[in-house]
């Protein structure tokens, strides 16, 4: 190895074994807990995980956990601005048996312009949503040509602070299917919201996982460029403000993820995104009308934006 070489590669392992000793230590009182004990109620969520973390947990444990603690500059859902300024996200789940999981989720807003819409008032500093969950996840050997079959199968309840006494809770029914073996790593995801507007949106993503630094599953930075299309029936896009008469396509997503790892229970993990309503006429009039609602600056039907965080593992 060249001397320089030698010393910039022991320099980045320092560091790194230095955050991870760190992220450890600070979690490790929770971690003791979650063997120990197995109380289901200890910790819980899972919106930041990637697929190979789902359900997973190391062989013979009863159950495993992961949280994640992240920024995003925007509130984005199904391609249209929910917030348009910086939120911060917070999640853990648990794990049991390889199958069963219970998680939550909050988002925090960090200016008063993200409560405008829907006349939620100032929530600058304070609690935007609060997502309970549970579900089941698991993967299935489908053999050599099509590799392992993740599925996650679950129920979330939405509670949204009231403002003048409006109550906007609603609860979704959700299934993800992925074959990460393939090279091109497809995931379709399907919801159905049973509460507000009733309606079901299906998402069909295609990408591929480059290891950058290292190699194969063992690589310690990888990016992920991919590609989503949103589907909706009429009930979704009526929900959404965006068609009173049809449903269809409705998001295009682009995006890049990185994730560094740091050690073996410490990920880094930053994206960027843009989205955009290419291909329905009627939809993209109604996603550049609900952005305009938050201001000049976002009239229109595409959105930019993007996130960083920390997931850790136990």
């Amino acid at each position: 190895m060249i001397p320089a070489a030698g010393m910039l590669y022991n320099t980045r392992m320092k560091f790194n074994t230095a955050l991870c000793a760190a992220a450890v230590c600070s979690c490790a009182s929770f971690a003791a807990v979650a063997d120990e004990t197995a109380n289901p109620e200890t910790e819980p969520f899972k919106s930041e995980r990637s697929e190979e973390e789902k359900g997973e947990e190391e062989d013979g444990s009863f159950a495993s956990a992961e949280t994640y603690v992240g920024v995003a500059s925007r509130y984005i859902t199904y391609g249209l601005i929910s917030g348009k300024d910086p939120i911060v996200r917070a999640n853990g789940y648990v794990t049991f048996l390889d199958w069963w999981y219970i998680g939550a989720e909050m988002l925090f807003d960090m200016t008063k312009g993200n409560g405008k819409r829907g006349g939620y008032g100032n929530h600058a500093g304070k609690l935007m949503t609060l997502d309970a969950q549970t579900g089941l996840a698991h993967k299935f050997d489908l053999g050599e040509t099509l590799g392992t079959l993740g599925v996650d199968f679950y129920f979330t309840y939405e509670w949204i602070p009231r403002h003048h006494g409006i109550m906007n809770d609603t609860d979704y029914l959700d299934i993800e299917l992925t074959l990460n073996d393939l090279w091109f790593e497809p995931k379709l995801w399907i919801e159905r919201d049973m509460m507000l507007d009733e309606g079901t949106y299906v998402n069909l993503e295609v990408g591929h996982t480059f290891a950058l630094v290292g190699e194969g599953k063992d690589a310690e930075l990888t990016f992920k460029p991919s590609f989503a299309q949103g589907f909706g029936n009429t009930l979704r896009t009526r929900g959404y403000d965006l068609a009173d008469d049809h449903g269809g396509v409705m998001d295009s997503t682009i995006k890049g993820v990185f994730v560094w790892t740091l050690c073996e229970n410490v990920k880094v993990k930053a994206y960027v995104a843009y989205s955009d309503y290419w291909f329905d006429r009627t939809l993209r009039h109604g996603a550049r009308d609900h952005n305009g609602a938050w201001g000049s600056s976002c009239d229109h039907s595409w959105n930019f934006y993007g996130g960083v965080g920390v997931a850790m593992s136990f």
